[in-house]
């Protein structure tokens, strides 16, 4: 997270009277949410079984963001942003 990023963040907070507690920026990405029709799988992580029964690779669906999903980013930025907004805070055209 870019430091103007984290002023503006702690701004909101201090002008909405919230305490700021935590700050674990780098897997707050992973609270965002995968969208609706959206469907991802992938390799059954390590100490799990790799093949099923029968002899198929097994996968899992993912229901949540992971580490190391190109998309992660995106989608907590399209929860985060709704937030701000109500704010009153604009994106800047000059650096979407």
């Amino acid at each position: 997270m870019r430091p103007t990023s984290l002023r503006a963040l702690a701004a909101v907070a201090s002008f909405a009277g919230m305490r700021m507690r935590r700050w674990d920026f780098v897997a707050a990405y992973l609270q965002g949410d995968l969208e609706q029709n959206e469907v991802v799988y992938c390799h059954a992580p390590p100490g799990y079984a790799t093949l099923g029964a029968d002899g198929k690779p097994r996968v899992c669906r993912v229901e949540k963001p992971i580490y190391g999903m190109a998309q992660t980013g995106r989608r907590w930025q399209r929860s985060l942003f709704p937030w701000l907004f109500g704010f009153g805070f604009t994106q800047c055209g000059s650096n979407p």
